[in-house]
Order: structure tokens, then sequence, then C-alpha cells
């Protein structure tokens, strides 16, 4: 029987290239957005699979959604079309015992899942691991993906982040800083489907770099210049990703639930399902963030998907718009509340809530892995998507005039989780508590 073979054709250029023959055992790639940073690394696990006969590798993100729906598309599409067409690589749709793989004709194979269902791939051991999209992860997540790292293929072993920058203080940066991890950084030259060799901008280059040139603040610093960069003028300076991002864990029944909605068609409609804790502690436990779909089918994801599993909300708390608001009660069967939209008190209030107490603990959090899906037009826009990536960007505006620059009201711009939140803390420890109603 013939042997099968496949033909690997991609030229990598600068940070690429460099990652193709880095060996440390911790790199992280990373760079604007558009820069080929997750070709590079899916280009990396799949020359080594093809040429390491058994080596066991993974690749990974924080949510299974988010790599099946972006991830490994490019994989597919852009890595190994003729390897898959031609049978040198098959894939394993897993089962009861046996995760998701990309399994090779020399017995390699490729591990897939999201940290939000590790059960499977965790008591494995990996020569390589590719993790996606990574300041996502924990450090505490990387920490546990690491001792993963004991595969016996004949290869150095590997652990691969590929990321955009985000604020300077993340713990990607520092432990590039440190000298535990090596940075490779990635710039808009060496991806080629953007860019000329001789430095002009290809078609499809020239519309996705006027995307990035349209983006202002810290958001442009960082998809299009590639900085690791904080925003001025935060309006939740209090907000650490360290003490309100937390990982999930099994909600008690008895915990009461609210659900909060901001609504939105070209900009983003958003709803919030929280679980308040005997203490009165608000945990974002899902979130659901979607552009250009109706009511109606928000109230089908709303039923079927945010509140599946969950107990009845004490109240549903809504912006304003009345037509909205009808639509939505229809849909679900379920009366709504009027938000209370006062956006200074709230956001003193939201701002109290992020001061840890007497007891160590702050009194708002956010599940790791509350987004249930990512909107892909949003991604495409490098746009922030759900409460904990809005809030790092969410900056005061300063009007002219203003003498001294003095804070005012927040720029109304990728704020909709922001708003959606603010009406839970208002509701909470502004006003009486509403309940709801079945209609």
């Amino acid at each position: 029987m013939a042997e099968a073979r496949a033909v690997v054709r991609y030229e990598p250029r600068g940070g690429a290239k460099d990652l193709l023959s880095a060996k440390e055992q911790e790199v992280a790639i990373a760079g604007p957005a558009g820069t080929g940073k997750s070709l590079a690394m899916l280009q990396k696990a799949f020359y080594t699979s093809l040429m390491v006969p058994g080596c066991r590798s993974l690749i990974v993100r924080q949510t299974h959604a988010s790599l099946t729906g972006s991830t490994l598309v490019t994989f597919e599409q852009q890595v190994a079309p003729a390897a898959l067409a031609e049978g040198v690589v098959k894939w394993f749709g897993g089962s009861p015992r046996k995760p998701a793989a990309y399994q090779f004709a020399n017995g390699a194979e490729i591990l897939v899942g999201g940290l939000d269902r590790p059960e499977k791939f965790l008591s494995t051991e990996f020569s390589r691991i590719y993790v996606d999209e990574a300041t996502q992860i924990s450090l505490t997540a990387l920490e546990t993906l690491i001792t993963r790292l004991r595969g016996n293929s004949d290869t150095y072993r590997q652990i691969i982040l590929a990321c955009n920058p985000d604020h300077p203080k993340h713990w990607i940066k520092q432990r590039c800083d440190e000298g535990t991890m090596r940075m490779i950084h990635s710039l808009h030259r060496d991806n080629p489907l953007y860019v000329n060799l001789d430095g002009t901008l290809t078609d499809r280059g020239i519309d996705y770099m006027a995307k990035l040139d349209a983006l202002t603040g810290v958001r442009r610093l960082r998809y299009r210049e590639g900085i690791w960069a904080a925003a001025e003028g935060l309006v939740y300076e209090g907000w650490n990703d360290a003490v309100h991002v937390v990982e999930p864990f099994d909600v008690p029944g008895n915990w009461v639930r609210w659900l909060t909605i901001d609504f939105g068609f070209t900009n983003p409609f958003v709803a919030q399902l929280w679980a308040e804790d005997p203490d009165g502690r608000l945990y974002l436990i899902r979130e659901w963030v979607k552009t250009r779909m109706l009511v109606e089918d928000h109230a089908e994801v709303i039923r079927d998907r945010l509140l599946a599993g969950q107990p009845r909300p004490r109240a549903i708390i809504t912006d304003h718009d009345a037509e909205d608001r009808a639509t939505l009660e229809r849909k679900l069967g379920m009366s709504t509340q009027a938000a209370h939209k006062g956006v200074s008190d709230g956001i003193q209030a939201f701002s109290a809530r992020l001061k840890q107490q007497g007891d160590g603990r702050a009194r708002l959090y956010v599940f790791r892995n509350a987004l249930l899906e990512r909107d892909p037009e949003m991604d495409t826009a490098s746009l922030p998507i759900g409460l904990a990536e809005e809030v790092t960007g969410y900056v005061w505006a300063v009007k002219p005039g203003n003498a001294g620059g003095l804070k005012e009201e927040p720029v109304k711009a990728n704020d909709h989780s922001m708003d959606a939140a603010r009406y839970m803390v208002a509701a909470k420890d502004l006003g009486a508590r509403p309940r709801v109603r079945w209609l």
C-alpha cells in the first residue's frame, strides 16, 4: 500500500516564521488583529503532526463553541483542506470514551476542545498544546494545561498562545516580561492575505485595514497598533479580571435569578442571566450578545438556552422600548420591568459592588464562560463582546469646554453589556425589587 503523502504550501513571514522554529516550552505570538497569528499557530500544529509520527497535540479555546465556530474552520479551510480531502487526515467526531480529534495517517492526532468542556482531554498527555484567543483563558487554566505537557513522542514539548494585545497587566504580558514565556510579535506585513511582499495592501487588505483604522481609543491601540494598552479614563477603575472574572460553578437552585435586557439590532442585543447568592452578591452566569436578529428570535434563545435548566427569574428588567418589550413578553409569556436608566447613580452603584469588602470578596462577579457564543460580525470588526470585554474599554467622555477634563458621562459606544449590567445593579441597589409574573 502506497504511503499517504501531503504537500504543505505555506510561506511564513516575520513573526509567523519565528514561531515555526521556536522551541521554548512557553511561547506567545501576539499582535494586532489580522496579522495571521492563529493561522501560523495552526500551520505549526499541522506541520508538526505530519512530521512527527504518533505526536499527540491539543488545540483549545476558552469555549467549545468558539473553537468549532472559528478556529477549526480556519484549520479545515486554510490549513488542511487537501490533506482532509485526500484522507491523509481524517476527522473523528468523538465518542463516550475518546475526545474529538484530527487523526493523521502516521498515527499523530490533534485533539480539540473548549475549556468549558475539559473532561475528555485533560486526562490526556500531549507533546504540543495550542491555545487560540489566549487572553480569554485564566492563568490557572494555563498552568493546568502545562501539567499535561508530558507526551512521549519524538519532539520537544511546547505550549503556544495566540492572542491580540490586552491591558498591560494581563498575565500573558507579565509572564513574557518576566522571561517565563517567549513573546513573538506579529505584524500586518506578516499576513500575505492583506499585505503584498512589497508592502502594498491587497484588495482584501484595503478593506480590512479600513475597518481597523475606524477603531478609536484603547481598541485602536490594541487591535490596529498592537500595543498592550490600558484605557485612559476608565469608568470602572476598580475592575480587576483576576478578582471579578471567576471560574464557573454549579449555582444552587435556591439562589435568586434575574434577567436583564438591552435591546438592539444593528447595535447588539444583550440578555444577561444573573444569580444572587444569600448574601446579595451578584454573578453573571450566562450572557447572550448578538446583532441583526429580531426580538422574537432572541426570545427563543433566551427561553431555550439562557434560561434552560434555570429557576424562573424573579424579574426581567429591560430597556424602555415599548414595542420590543411587548414582543418579548408575548414570546416569553412573562412580564417585564422597565429598567432604572439613571447613568450617574447606576455607575456609582456598580462601582461600589466592585470593591472588596471586609471578608475579602467583591459583590459582583462574571463567570469566565458566561458568553453563550461570539458574534462573527463583531469579532470581524474587533468589537468587545460581553461584559468582561466591554468593561476594560468603558471610558469617560469629556465634552469640549469642560475645564480640567472633568468626568461627565461615559463614551456612548461599545457599552451594551455595561448598560444591561447597570440595570441589574440599579434594580437591586437603587430601587424596590420588582417581581415577574406569567402572562
